[in-house]
């Protein structure tokens, strides 16, 4: 397997192609993967070689690629591995192609640089969801991400040829494609979005610097009668952890509801680990709740600690025994109504009262997106360790 950039492939059920880009560096005999998305670099370090073959353990989301090691070619799959299956992807790549989509693009008079109101939608029409699109194209090169209310697509890089629209990315836990018409520089019709081995959706987008989302505070509450939460669950070596211990009193407690499997997690710890480094002596303690693909304690504490280990996570996380589902969640913590979506941040004042409640999380590929929670939500704690 030779260093250089490689150009991959996933494909789809329905015969479509996920392309992504990846740098393999050979450091000293050492080698590692970056997986290419747009600015990011998601370094994958665990590579092991047997006879012609190759293993490639994603850093997270309990997945990996086995391929036949040609040199300069790889031929496999990719494996993601669920609570009681595995999705399972052909993969395939080759060394030396930079391209992402196509060799030479076709040039395009399309200006489609800015904020886009997007509705996704299922074939069935069944279910709809709205977001807002922000892209940035330079050059032929696109980039950007769509926001929804429970989160963000992350980094996608992609480009627009003959007016067409095409993104896509890989991060190890999920494959997405986005692929559409542009009618003209503020109408995008007959869009395709496909999601791993199977899913796909329809999608439609029209220019608008004003499009907004619901107001991420206002998704997830309390049921009415309830101020505060309670709960207790083992931490990764196996002692119960309880919101009442000592440690969590007369504190601003935030607690994170997290899963190894959950890109949207992953960008939000990232964030909070440095947070809490900084904040921490100024009164301010972290728990995760961790909500993973199998009830199972020991595979669920591996991918745990993964997680962990791969963000130098400085604070409790705690395995709750309970599946990745929002009734899962609903039972593990009766107090809550409505809940939405992971990642969930509750944001608890000094005295134990739930203050806020934050669904979702808009990571570094949403830009101002994340500069704006980014400072928003540091006065907030500003101000709840300023209350007496």
């Amino acid at each position: 397997m030779n260093a250089g950039i490689w150009r991959a492939t996933l494909k789809t059920s329905s015969a479509a192609e996920i392309p992504f880009n990846f740098e393999l560096v050979d450091s000293a005999g050492v080698k590692y993967i970056n997986l290419i998305n747009g600015e990011e670099r998601l370094r994958v370090d665990e590579i092991s070689f047997a006879s012609d073959s190759v293993f490639i353990k994603l850093p997270l989301f309990d997945s990996e690629i086995k391929a036949k090691n040609k040199g300069n070619t790889l031929s496999g799959q990719w494996i993601k591995h669920l609570a009681d299956k595995d999705a399972v992807m052909d993969f395939n790549a080759k060394v030396g192609e930079e391209w992402r989509f196509f060799k030479a693009n076709t040039n395009s008079n399309s200006n489609i640089a800015g904020r886009w109101s997007t509705t996704f939608t299922s074939l069935d029409s069944a279910d709809t969801t709205i977001a807002v699109g922000e892209f940035q194209n330079q050059n032929g090169r696109l980039s950007g991400t769509f926001l929804t209310p429970t989160g963000d697509y992350r980094f996608l890089e992609g480009t627009v040829s003959d007016n067409k629209l095409f993104l896509s990315s890989f991060d190890g836990g999920n494959a997405y494609l986005f692929t559409a018409n542009i009618v003209n520089d503020s109408t995008i019709l007959d869009g395709k979005f496909y999601s791993g081995i199977s899913g796909i959706k329809g999608w439609v987008a029209s220019k608008d610097q004003n499009a907004t989302l619901p107001d991420a505070y206002s998704l997830t509450a309390l049921k009415s009668g309830f101020k505060k939460i309670d709960f207790t669950f083992p931490a990764l070596d196996g002692n119960k952890v309880s919101l009442a211990d000592e440690i969590y009193q007369n504190k601003v407690v935030l607690v994170q509801f997290l899963g190894s499997w959950c890109p949207n997690c992953m960008d939000e710890t990232a964030y909070l680990v440095p947070f809490y480094n900084r904040y921490n002596k100024k009164g301010v303690e972290i728990i995760g709740l961790a909500y993973e693909r199998t009830k199972d304690f020991d595979r669920s504490k591996k991918n745990v600690e993964r997680l962990r280990d791969r963000f130098n996570v400085p604070y409790k996380l705690l395995i709750t025994g309970f599946a990745n589902k929002n009734e899962e969640v609903a039972a593990s913590l009766p107090m809550l109504n409505n809940f939405e979506a992971f990642p969930t941040l509750i944001i608890i004042d000094k005295k134990g009262t739930v203050r806020k409640i934050h669904t979702g999380f808009n990571g570094p590929g949403t830009g101002k997106y994340y500069t704006e929670f980014v400072q928003e939500f540091e006065k907030t704690i500003d101000n709840l360790l300023a209350e007496k």
